[in-house]
């Protein structure tokens, strides 16, 4: 499918560069999400964004009727500043914990684009190092 795709997702951009956070509803895709934008992230979508394949990547956006809006579960519905669409860099599958130092590369195919995709990491440094791979990217791949 080329799109659009609308997924049960969170989405966030650091200098237009998103990462895609997937999970089921609980998996902690807001909690992330809200770590990242402390970290200089914006908020591109909470809870579904849409994707399409545009130029030859896949870019996310946010539905009209959630627009700048994230959950913040035991607190509400908070505003956000938000960009309007971004380049998938990433997509983080928050089901599944990563059990290897240095993984093998992982992708998953949205829109009949190939992203990298990586697991649910253990420890403090999970959201910094998502933020930092949006900023830098990998160093062997």
């Amino acid at each position: 499918m080329r799109g659009p795709h609308t997924v049960h997702a969170s989405c966030v951009a650091y200098d237009g560069k998103a990462a895609l956070l997937l999970g089921a509803s609980g998996s902690g895709k807001s909690a992330l999400a809200l770590q990242m934008m402390a970290l200089g992230c914006d908020l591109v979508a909470d809870d579904r964004v849409v994707l399409t394949a545009r130029d030859g990547v896949l870019v996310a956006s946010c539905p009209e009727t959630i627009v700048g809006l994230i959950e913040a579960r035991g607190i509400g519905i908070l505003n956000a500043a938000n960009v309007p669409d971004a380049v998938v860099q990433v997509a983080v599958n928050l089901d599944t914990r990563e059990k290897d130092r240095l993984p093998e590369a992982r992708f998953v195919t949205y829109c009949d684009l190939r992203t990298p995709l990586i697991h649910r990491g253990v420890g403090d440094h999970f959201a910094p190092a998502i933020v930092q791979l949006l900023k830098a990217g990998w160093s062997n791949r």
